[in-house]
């Protein structure tokens, strides 16, 4: 599982570092190989058994509605396969450093069975503009446990 953040320089040639414990789980789980695309202002980077579960699911979804035909050509059109160098680098195409807007930082989360890569400008804009909701968020949680 991934989780946690991380804050990175990407260089000149769109090569960013996947954070040593993140490589962790990539090796003991799954290979060196991820599926990078674009998704909700940011790049997703799954692990391929997990691309490819998701590939199966979405598979089932009907392309006759037309948001659910409009996210595919969008989340499809920008995937590629980006393999970990020796230094435990991705090199990003440049469609996608140009979707997500990275200029010189990133920042690198992890997401449960995913991995994603913000521009940090970004990532902050969405803790600041998240912040209500994540308050709302901790209520919730504060009450369910409560009951148990």
């Amino acid at each position: 599982m991934f989780k946690g953040k991380y804050i990175y320089k990407i260089d000149s040639k769109g090569r960013v570092n996947i954070p040593p414990t993140f490589r962790e789980v990539l090796q003991s789980h799954y290979d060196d190989r991820l599926i990078v695309t674009n998704f909700d202002l940011c790049l997703v980077a799954f692990p391929m058994i997990e691309w490819d579960l998701l590939k199966e699911r979405l598979q089932q979804l009907s392309i006759l509605k037309e948001k659910t035909l409009n996210f595919m050509r969008f989340f499809y059109s920008g995937a590629s396969e980006c393999s970990l160098d020796r230094q435990g680098r991705i090199l990003i195409p440049l469609h996608l450093r140009e979707y997500a807007q990275f200029d010189k930082e990133v920042v690198i989360i992890g997401v449960s069975n995913r991995i994603e890569i913000w521009n940090k400008e970004r990532w902050e804009k969405f803790l600041t503009d998240s912040k209500t909701l994540m308050d709302s968020f901790s209520a919730q949680l504060l009450e369910l446990s409560q009951k148990t």
